[in-house]
């Protein structure tokens, strides 16, 4: 059952919070829940919210948590949510330096959520969206039955990847200015302006010919359904696909919810690294006691060990952020920096600017995971941390380090964040072949589609359209178009790839 934090704990929070605030951090109130390990892992299970939708996945979660406690494989220390006022958990067995340092972690992650772009547009009141979606998902299968809903919401959750998590912040669709003139009369052939001698020679047919063509071709892109190619897959579907009410209803709630958790999975590194970065100073520098600060750094050290063949993003994350504040500090950033060859003459580089604090909080504010690793880690990032690039070896069977090279780890990290690793998927068309099917494109940067996954998700899609499902894609080098049309009916077509996909 939830606990109300005892008087020396909010004494503490009070403490940790003054720290915090003389550090520079801003973040919403924070109301701080104790919990019991099993309540604990009940709520880890929901996601950090108290209440969610009926679904056994959330149980499969619970028993995989449980019996990770049980077994000492893993602890949850924290967890905090993104709202306002944000809400935080503490668990009960926690050490009183545990849960200093946890305050201290909770208050950089509310500062994070506060002001990092990317969490700008989240509903700061999720936990009622959630209970009201609960109850919406309650009445339907009361009217419906469990077992229809469930299977639903199962096929629902298989395709919630099929997002546009940038569509937050872009500008995706046709402005109603630009509609606006797609339809005014295009029947007139625009023309070079020209002298009546000069005519034939400024405007010759073949030239008219080829701007007809154009102008036709635009006049059909018009009349594409969908207009242009949508990347946001669940829109469409909740859109035109022929959906009963509660159907629409159930998908309408995962689209939401995958909206909601897209920016978390989008800074997982920067916030966690934020967090970290902010918990290290505040223990050491102020809030650690002489006699609690070896219990701290052995607490700390167990949640910045990196495993072999594993990105560790609290570890990635505040080192990155301290490189950073480290290199403005010292001026080794602009023109003159980029532009020095002189390994020896970098590494004595110090111009004693001080910009570092000021940096760290710009880069909080306006970068996402991506963006964060693209630019600021360097090549003397990457040596001196000693990263690598890994992958399976086929003849050995193993996992094993494929190179060390700058430029091939620093791709691989950026490979695995973009669109958090997911493929890019998005609507070409709605009634393919004037039958109705859904054509889908994916958009290949070098990495094959999984074809098991691939199937499944078709197949899932098929139970949502009701229509035939085809996808563009490349396997092996060469253009194909994969199709589902029943249970029975997986097909490999050999299609020419769209030119400049």
């Amino acid at each position: 059952m939830l606990k109300r934090l005892p008087a020396h704990l909010y004494d503490m929070q009070v403490e940790i919070e003054a720290h915090a605030r003389e550090y520079g951090l801003e973040f919403f109130p924070i109301i701080y829940e104790v919990l019991d390990y099993k309540t604990m892992n009940e709520v880890a299970a929901y996601g950090g919210f108290p209440t969610r939708y009926p679904h056994w996945r959330f149980g499969m979660d619970y028993e995989q948590l449980a019996k990770g406690y049980e077994f000492g494989l893993q602890k949850i220390y924290e967890m905090v949510i993104n709202t306002n006022p944000a809400y935080a958990y503490l668990l009960e067995g926690n050490s009183l330096v545990d849960q200093k340092t946890v305050m201290a972690h909770v208050c950089a992650h509310v500062d994070f959520f506060k002001h990092n772009y990317f969490f700008s547009k989240t509903n700061r009141k999720m936990i009622d969206g959630m209970a009201n979606h609960a109850s919406l998902i309650r009445r339907h299968m009361a009217r419906h039955g469990v077992e229809p809903v469930e299977d639903f919401i199962d096929v629902c959750l298989s395709l919630e990847n099929l997002i546009d998590p940038m569509s937050l912040y872009i500008q995706r669709s046709r402005t109603a200015a630009a509609e606006g003139e797609g339809n005014q009369d295009v029947s007139e052939i625009p023309r070079l302006r020209a002298k009546e001698y000069m005519e034939s020679y400024i405007n010759p047919p073949e030239f008219l010919e080829a701007q007809r063509k154009k102008l036709e071709s635009e006049k059909q892109q018009l009349k594409r359904f969908p207009e242009e190619p949508q990347r946001d897959v669940l829109a469409f579907l909740i859109q035109h696909a022929p959906l009963e009410r509660w159907q629409r209803d159930c998908l309408e709630v995962i689209r939401s919810e995958a909206y909601y958790f897209a920016p978390q999975a989008m800074t997982k590194i920067m916030n966690e690294g934020w967090a970290t970065y902010w918990h290290s100073k505040i223990m050491t520098e102020r809030a650690a006691s002489a006699a609690e600060i070896i219990d701290y750094a052995d607490a700390c050290s167990g949640i910045l060990a990196t495993a072999p063949g594993q990105l560790n993003p609290y570890k990635l994350g505040v080192e990155l952020f301290r490189h950073v504040e480290s290199r403005w500090d010292k001026g080794q950033f602009g023109k003159e920096w980029e532009e020095c060859d002189d390994m020896e003459a970098k590494r004595s580089w110090d111009r004693r600017l001080g910009l570092g604090r000021q940096k760290i909080f710009e880069v909080r504010k306006l970068y996402s995971d991506i963006t964060f690793i693209d630019e600021f880690f360097t090549l003397e990032f990457c040596l001196d941390q000693k990263f690598y690039s890994f992958g399976y070896n086929e003849r050995s069977g193993n996992w094993e380090i494929l190179s060390r090279e700058f430029q091939k780890v620093k791709e691989q990290i950026l490979r695995s964040l973009t669109n958090r690793g997911q493929p890019f998927i998005r609507v070409e068309d709605g009634n393919y072949d004037n039958r109705g099917e859904l054509l889908l494109l994916h958009e290949h940067q070098g990495m094959d589609l999984d074809l098991a996954q691939a199937r499944d998700t078709l197949e899932n899609l098929f139970k949502v359209w009701h229509r035939p499902v085809n996808v563009l894609t490349k396997v092996d080098g060469k253009g194909r178009r994969m199709r589902f049309e029943g249970p029975d009916d997986f097909n490999h077509i050999d299609d020419a790839y769209p030119e400049g996909v």
